[in-house]
């Protein structure tokens, strides 16, 4: 009697056959092992017949709820851990959150009342004016901007900059920033605003950075940490890559495409020098 051939033996040109000279392919579980150490995607997450499998079906499921609600919700200035930042709000000409959405143009502008408001509470002449954005995730600058705005105040501090007061945006793009500069007149202004959700994250923020922004500049005029989240560039470490960032360009003198962002190493070690010097010096 003869013993069926196991799958292997009966094709043997299958990539994972034991076969001299031919590496053998990691089992599923390495694969997504990997996979989850390197991407916050969705790889190797393996089928149930011709289906996902119910675990994954299901986390999909979620993920993309919490990006839905991302979007939907409000930036709260009242959360304790919001509050605690003592931040005043202003608003853009967008007004509403569905204005928002459709009319990114009005969210890049302020109103005449909050140009007012920022000329009586804000700080003029700063060296370095932090904002807040709600952009396109609420949630992000809620879970993230706690930790990190303490961070650049403590670090700026350490370089001898001057503070502009910290405010918030509502209903906010990236361009409002050109408005920020007309109106305080800051040598960089950095605006941590949440970032559009997706699948991996719905609580990830960037900040932009701009050199004396104007009406009339555009993206190549700025520059930009991206990911700030739990699983991408947490908040200390984001924090050291903004003022290191920040710190290229009090020496260019500007901002944009033609500044790059200091290598990683040496973030964490620029403490004196030029890079320390007051800005403008």
């Amino acid at each position: 009697m003869t013993t069926p051939a196991t799958p292997e033996q009966a094709d043997p040109d299958r990539p994972d056959a034991d076969r001299p000279g031919r590496p053998a392919v990691p089992d599923a579980a390495a694969l997504r092992e990997l996979a989850d150490a390197l991407t916050p995607a969705r790889l190797f997450l393996g089928s149930a017949g011709l289906s996902h499998r119910t675990t994954d079906a299901l986390a999909l499921r979620a993920d993309h709820a919490a990006a839905r609600d991302a979007v939907a919700a409000s930036l709260d200035l009242g959360l304790p851990a919001m509050a605690a930042l003592g931040l005043f709000e202003i608003g853009t000409e967008a007004g509403d959150p569905a204005t928002h959405l459709v009319r990114p143009d009005l969210g890049r502008r302020l109103t005449p009342a909050a140009i007012d408001r920022l000329r009586r509470d804000g700080t003029a002449g700063a060296d370095l004016q932090v904002v807040v954005g709600d952009g396109l995730s609420a949630a992000a600058v809620h879970r993230q901007v706690p930790a990190l705005l303490p961070r650049l105040e403590s670090l700026a501090a350490g370089r001898g900059w001057s503070w502009g007061r910290p405010f918030a945006v509502r209903h906010c793009r990236v361009g409002v920033l050109n408005d920020i500069g007309a109106t305080l007149d800051p040598r960089i202004v950095v605006l941590l605003i949440g970032e559009r959700p997706g699948l991996a994250t719905a609580e990830s923020i960037s900040a932009y950075l701009a050199w004396r922004p104007r009406p009339g500049c555009t993206d190549a005029d700025r520059n930009v940490v991206s990911n700030i989240h739990e699983r991408g560039t947490p908040p200390g470490p984001a924090a050291a890559r903004i003022v290191a960032l920040a710190g290229a360009l009090v020496a260019a003198g500007r901002s944009g495409a033609l500044v790059k962002e200091p290598e990683l190493p040496e973030v964490g070690q620029r403490s004196g020098g030029q890079a320390s010097a007051r800005m403008g010096a």
